[in-house]
């Protein structure tokens, strides 16, 4: 297992969270949710400085079958815009199926409304990062797959 904190993220139409690990790799905590818009990537890259990360691990949203439609294109571009932001710490996407539903249950009885779906996010990403880390620790590999990042001009982003 490689040693460094890692940042999780969950890309949403609305929100992302973000999540850290420990620098040994063992648990996964919520961030903080970052609005979707005008200075996300800014505010991600300044979390992933500030934590020293060596790695960001980002969702994937794939269906049930495994196949990629118009959300995890969505998400492979902002993961190309991100790692040139975050460069040179690596992007990597790993599978998320289901890890909303499971950050949705795990929250069901604890709270309501927008304050609920703000943690949400972050659970998804402690979700999604803490799977990262376990499948890292059962087969000594980094998981999912590392995106190149995008040329300035190439998908000109709007978030900075």
């Amino acid at each position: 297992m490689r040693r460094g904190v890692r940042i999780g993220v969950d890309p949403g139409d609305a929100r992302i969270g973000v999540a850290k690990c420990d620098p040994s790799g063992i648990l996964a905590t919520p961030v903080e949710t970052v609005r979707r818009g005008t200075g996300d990537l800014r505010r991600i890259h300044q979390i992933t400085k500030a934590e020293e990360a060596i790695e960001v691990v980002m969702g994937l949203p794939r269906s049930l079958s495994g196949g990629e439609g118009p959300a995890a294109l969505k998400t492979r571009q902002f993961a190309a815009r991100l790692a040139r932001r975050v460069a040179p710490v690596p992007v990597r996407l790993v599978d998320e199926r289901l890890t909303t539903v499971t950050a949705e249950a795990m929250l069901r009885d604890q709270r309501k409304g927008a304050k609920r779906r703000a943690v949400v996010d972050q659970v998804a990403a402690v979700v999604i990062l803490q799977q990262a880390l376990d499948v890292e620790r059962t087969t000594g590999q980094p998981p999912g797959e590392t995106v190149q990042p995008d040329t300035p001009g190439e998908d000109e982003e709007t978030h900075g």
